[in-house]
């Protein structure tokens, strides 16, 4: 981790949470929020820690996950720049459940919790703004959760290629995925073994709705791939 010194401007990169704040907190934010800069594969935060920043990205990707049977990562989701995480261990008064790695290089703002507890205490319109997040993750981890359950490994496989082309985007020329996720972090998405991965994969490759060659992953045929994901098999 890198700590820089930066000229704090949170009114055009937080301008959701911005928004709700008085002129007074805006400049004790801007005052005690840091900067911070994490490389490829470098934990922000472990689970089992105490939390002590809610941090918001604004360059990279960073991967939520859990350590699951055998040592095998459940990869639960993905933050991609101009977005919160790290705060649902603040409002439950617990532990982080997860941990958090730069799936690339980072760098983000770190909001002390000791500061965002002093303005959201005497705050009720960002309570609401916190209280409208998380029923927004609540919702998307009930709709992750029929998903994992009810669809077969080729659903689950279609959905989230199509999540990584939501999270990266797509060049329109050559039809690459922008964007990159290993194999086992591709499966533990999708809640399977990498082999299964893999192996799903390379029916997609046969089946001419992607072309996979090592890290680039090309989309041929994105309306069958939306299809296997909406039928779960």
């Amino acid at each position: 981790m890198k700590e820089m010194i930066k000229n704090i401007s949170p009114i055009d990169e937080i301008s959701d949470i911005w928004k709700p704040l008085t002129y007074e907190e805006r400049i004790y934010l801007r005052e005690n929020t840091k900067f911070l800069e994490f490389k490829k594969n470098e934990y922000i935060y472990r689970d089992g820690e105490m939390p002590e920043y809610m941090f918001f990205l604004l360059e990279g990707h960073v991967k939520i996950y859990r350590e699951g049977v055998c040592g095998r990562q459940q990869l639960l989701r993905i933050i991609c720049p101009k977005n919160l995480f790290g705060y649902r261990a603040y409002f439950s008064n617990s532990r982080y459940v997860a941990t958090a790695v730069g799936i690339d290089n980072v760098s983000l703002y770190a909001v002390p919790l000791s500061v965002f507890k002093q303005i959201i205490e005497s705050n009720n319109k960002l309570s609401v703004y916190f209280i409208g997040l998380l029923s927004q993750e609540l919702a998307i981890a009930d709709m992750r959760l029929v998903s994992l359950t009810q669809k077969h490994v080729r659903g689950r496989l279609a959905e989230t290629i199509l999540k990584l082309i939501e999270i990266y985007g797509i060049d329109p020329n050559t039809k690459n995925i922008n964007g990159y996720l290993s194999r086992e972090d591709l499966a533990g998405y999708a809640n399977m073994t990498a082999s299964n991965a893999i192996r799903t994969l390379s029916s997609f490759d046969s089946e001419k709705l992607l072309e996979v060659n090592g890290k680039r992953m090309r989309v041929l045929d994105i309306d069958q791939l939306t299809k296997i994901s909406q039928q779960g098999q």
